[in-house]
């Protein structure tokens, strides 16, 4: 039989990709930030304003960020102002900052009776498991970004990740400065991780005069 006489083959499902945007996730802008916590902060949902502040400050993998104990940020009665974790990607430490406005929603977090007692950061409600997982985690993401009206396929838990080290390179330029707050072992991929290319380089370029 000729193969152009043959009947075509469709797919039985429809792609998962379908009418989603796909490839590396958008950081959120400061406009995006700032809706956010104003809406958790009005419904006084203290857990999840504490994982929205830590996930921005920290720009930990999720993985690393759902792992998190009440120890690594608590300690002697008070949150850290610094704090440093082993990434389980790469099995090197990397060191952040904890602002003053993601260590009073902390506080409030870790002092909730919820908290009391419990060894991890974030528990999970699900019987059996010790802390949230990382599908837990994206799906609270989700629910961030479709409250603010966004395209939930162009954002994920990724974007928490390059909210902060976005604004940074925008404002100074400094990749290495990025890299080191990323746990980055190779520049490469924090040149790939933030999207650079020749035009953010040009636009560093003419803003210098000499």
């Amino acid at each position: 039989m000729s193969v152009d006489l043959l009947p075509a083959l469709r797919p039985s499902r429809v792609p998962w990709n379908k009418g989603r945007i796909i490839g590396q996730k958008r950081p959120l802008l400061p406009r995006h930030v700032w809706s956010i916590r104003v809406r958790l902060e009005m419904a006084g949902n203290a857990r999840d304003l504490a994982l929205f502040n830590m996930a921005v400050d920290s720009k930990l993998r999720g993985c690393d960020l759902v792992g998190l104990r009440v120890r690594d940020v608590f300690v002697a009665g008070r949150v850290k102002e610094r704090a440093s974790v082993i990434q389980s990607k790469t099995g090197k430490p990397v060191r952040f900052e904890i602002t003053e406005t993601t260590r009073l929603s902390l506080e409030r977090w870790i002092r909730d009776p919820e908290m009391i007692g419990l060894e991890f950061l974030w528990p999970s409600r699900i019987h059996g498991s010790p802390h949230l997982s990382t599908r837990q985690y994206a799906r609270i993401v989700r629910s961030w970004v479709t409250s603010l009206g966004l395209e939930p396929s162009a954002y994920g838990t990724h974007s928490m990740r390059r909210t902060k080290v976005a604004q940074i390179y925008k404002k100074t330029g400094n990749l290495r400065a990025v890299q080191l707050l990323l746990g980055h072992t190779k520049m490469d991929s924090t040149v790939r991780y933030l999207g650079v290319d020749i035009e953010d380089a040009l636009s560093l370029s003419e803003g210098i005069d000499l």
